[in-house]
C-alpha cells in the first residue's frame, strides 16, 4: 500500500512538474497585451513624434524633406530589421554578431515563445528601436543630403553598425556578459546614433547657410512641441516595455522616465530664464527630450530619487552640448543629434552606474557600493564610440561613393527640398491667401 502511495503521488508531483516547465514555455497574455501596446507607443516615436520634432525645427523650405528622412528611416529600417537586422542582432552566434539562421525570420513561428511573449512579438518590438535609431542620426545632416543616399545609408547602417551593437549589449555579445546596464538603449540607440550623427556632420560639411540667423528659425514651434510630447508619450513604451513584461519593474521604468522628463525640461527652462531671460517652449521641449535620453539606461534600475537627479544632470548636459560644445568644436549637426542624443546618452549610461539601486531590478551602482560598475559602463560607452564612429564612416563612404558624393546641389539647397527635390511645399499659396 505504501509503495502505491508514493508511486501516486511521485505521478502527480512529476505531473506538477511538466506542467510548470510547459507554463514557463507558453504565453502570458498580461505581457503580451502590454508588448503590442508598447510596440505601437515606439512605433509612434519615429513616423510621427520625431518627424514633427525635427520638422518643426528646421527652416520652412526644408520641412518635408526632413519629415520624410524620418519616415523614411522608419520604413527602411523596419523591412531591413525583419531581412537581417534581427538575426544579426539577436540569434546565435558569437561574442561579436550573430548568425543567419533568422534571416527573413526564418524558423520563427506564430507559436515560438520568448520569454512569456509571442517571438514575433518581440521581433517588432525592437525593430521599432532599430528604426528611431537611423532616424534620429538624420537630425545632424538635413537640409544638404540626398535623399536618395539617405535611404541607402539607412540599409547598411542598420546592418554594419546597429545589428553589432545591439547584440553586444542585449543578443548574448560580449558586453551583456559584461554586466553592463543599459535597460532601453542609452548605448544601443542614443549613443550610437549620436556619435553617427556627428560624424556625418563633419563628413557632409556645413550647410552653405549654416552662418546665417535666417537658418535657425524653426518653421514651427508648435509641431515642434507637439513632436516632442509624441516623443514623450511614446517613450513609456521604450522603457517601460524594455522589461517585456507587465510587472512592477515596468511600472518603475514607466514612472522614472516621467520623472525624468519633468526634470529634464524644468532644469533647461530654468537656465534659460536665468541666463538669457527668455523661458522658450524650445528649451523646456529639449529639456524634456534631454530628460528622456538620460534615463533610458537607467530606467529599468533606478528609484524616483535617482530618476530626480539624472533628469536634472541630462537637462544641463544636453543645455551646454547644444549651447556651448556646438560652437566649440564648430560642426554644423542641424537639429543637434549628438548634442541631447549622444552627449546626454553617454552621461545617462554613466549615470546609472552611480544610480542604480538594487532593490529596484538588484543591480547596485556606485551610491550602492559598486564603484566597478562605473567602469563596466564606461568600458561600454568607449567601445560603443569607437565602434559607431568607425562604422558609420565606412558606410557614408559607401553610400556616396554609389550615389554622386551624397550631398545636394548648391542650387537645390539654396531653392529648399520641398519645391527642389520633391516638388512638394508645406504651406499651399491660392490667391494670395496661405492655407
Amino acid at each position: 500500500m505504501k509503495r502505491i502511495t508514493a508511486t501516486l503521488l511521485l505521478s502527480v508531483f512529476g505531473a506538477i512538474s511538466v506542467y510548470a516547465q510547459e507554463a514557463e514555455a507558453t504565453i502570458n497574455t498580461g505581457d503580451t497585451a502590454w508588448l503590442l501596446i508598447a510596440t505601437a507607443l515606439v512605433m509612434l516615436m519615429t513616423p510621427a513624434g520625431l518627424a514633427l520634432f525635427y520638422g518643426g525645427l528646421t527652416q520652412n523650405k526644408h520641412v518635408l524633406n526632413t519629415i520624410g528622412m524620418s519616415y523614411m528611416a522608419f520604413c527602411t529600417g523596419t523591412i531591413i530589421w525583419i531581412i537581417a537586422g534581427y538575426s544579426l542582432a539577436f540569434s546565435e552566434g558569437n561574442a561579436f554578431i550573430g548568425g543567419i539562421e533568422n534571416f527573413l525570420l526564418h524558423g520563427i513561428g506564430v507559436s515560438d515563445v520568448s520569454g512569456s511573449i509571442p517571438t514575433l512579438l518581440f521581433v517588432a518590438f525592437q525593430g521599432t528601436f532599430a528604426a528611431i535609431a537611423v532616424a534620429i542620426v538624420s537630425g545632424s545632416i538635413i537640409e544638404r543630403v540626398r535623399f536618395s543616399t539617405w535611404g541607402i545609408f539607412t540599409i547598411f547602417w542598420v546592418i554594419v553598425v546597429y545589428a553589432p551593437i545591439a547584440h553586444w549589449v542585449w543578443g548574448g555579445g560580449f558586453l551583456s556578459n559584461s554586466g553592463e546596464m543599459d535597460f532601453a538603449g542609452g548605448t544601443v540607440i542614443h549613443i550610437n546614433a549620436g556619435v553617427a550623427g556627428l560624424v556625418l556632420s563633419y563628413l557632409v560639411g556645413k550647410r552653405m547657410e549654416h552662418s546665417l540667423e535666417e537658418v535657425r528659425k524653426p518653421s514651427s514651434i508648435k509641431f515642434m512641441i507637439l513632436g516632442s510630447a509624441l516623443l514623450w508619450f511614446g517613450w513609456f513604451g521604450f522603457n517601460g516595455g524594455s522589461q517585456l513584461a507587465a510587472d512592477g519593474i515596468a511600472a518603475n521604468a514607466l514612472l522614472v522616465t516621467n520623472v525624468a522628463a519633468c526634470a529634464g525640461a524644468l532644469i533647461w527652462l530654468t537656465i534659460e530664464w536665468f541666463i538669457v531671460k527668455k523661458p522658450t517652449l524650445i528649451g523646456m521641449a529639449s529639456g524634456a527630450v534631454s530628460g528622456l535620453v538620460g534615463i533610458t539606461p537607467a530606467s529599468g534600475y533606478v528609484d524616483v530619487s535617482g530618476a530626480l537627479a539624472i533628469g536634472v544632470i541630462s537637462g544641463l548636459v544636453g543645455y551646454w552640448g547644444v549651447v556651448h560644445l556646438k560652437s566649440m568644436i564648430k560642426h554644423d549637426d542641424t537639429l543637434d543629434a549628438f548634442g541631447i542624443h549622444g552627449l546626454v546618452g553617454i552621461a545617462g549610461a554613466l549615470l546609472t552606474g552611480v544610480f542604480a539601486n538594487p532593490d529596484v531590478n538588484g543591480g547596485a551602482g556606485l551610491l550602492y557600493g559598486n564603484p566597478m560598475q562605473l567602469w563596466v559602463q564606461g568600458k561600454a560607452v568607449l567601445i560603443t564610440i569607437a565602434y559607431s564612429a568607425v562604422g558609420t564612416f565606412v558606410v557614408w563612404k559607401i553610400c556616396a561613393l554609389l550615389t554622386s558624393g551624397g550631398r545636394v546641389e548648391e542650387e537645390l539647397e539654396l531653392e529648399g527640398m520641398d519645391i527642389g527635390y520633391h516638388g512638394e511645399h508645406s504651406i499651399v499659396v491660392e490667391e494670395n491667401q496661405i492655407v
